[in-house]
């Protein structure tokens, strides 16, 4: 653990308030779900809780499947990171890699999510392209992108992705419908 200087008092109802320093560090926004663990030393860790992290392996297989299904690159993330990628190319999802699980999302893609519409972008029609992950630069990666948010309880809790590399490359209508047909089974699977 790394320690941050900071002691907080637990007020007469339990409560401990998270500083604001932390709380923009780690994206954690009025209303987030978080963990509560202890470890063997006594101390208490908080962690962001996913509804969309908790589908794991699922999601995993889940992108495989979109891949296979469309043939571009499919992304599930939740607020905060990438959970899984599938592309033709596995150094693309290796550890440190741009898509690698974990690997934080981009605060306009966050913005995108929040819009709770999909987004269609086409470099070939002068779209610009929305960095998936934080550091990134889309526009030297991707050419096409479809961005699908992921609703559950009426909230958007992350995205289903789709992307590009080929020259001229367009989504289909097939391929818009297969990512909102994905993004409404993952939320409809958050709210059970």
């Amino acid at each position: 653990m790394k320690a941050t200087g900071i002691v907080r008092r637990i007020d007469e109802l339990g409560r401990v308030v998270i500083p604001k320093e932390i709380r923009r560090t780690l994206r954690i926004r009025e209303g987030d779900a978080l963990e509560i663990y202890t470890d063997r030393d006594g101390g208490v860790i908080l962690k962001k809780y996913s509804l969309v992290g908790e589908l794991g392996d699922f999601a995993k297989e889940y992108a495989e499947s979109l891949h296979q299904a469309v043939g571009h690159i499919a992304v599930i993330c939740d607020k905060d990171s990438i959970v899984a990628a599938a592309s033709s190319s596995r150094k693309e999802h290796a550890p440190g890699a741009m898509l690698a699980p974990e690997r934080a999302i981009s605060d306009a893609l966050d913005e995108a999510i929040a819009m709770r519409k999909g987004q269609t972008r086409i470099a070939a029609k002068g779209d610009a392209m929305i960095p998936v992950t934080a550091g990134e630069n889309a526009s030297e990666r991707y050419t096409a992108q479809l961005i699908q948010p992921i609703i559950a309880g009426g909230d958007a809790i992350g995205a289903v992705i789709l992307l590009s590399r080929e020259q001229n490359a367009a989504f289909s209508p097939a391929d818009a419908k297969v990512a909102e047909t994905a993004a409404s089974f993952l939320g409809r699977q958050m709210e059970n």
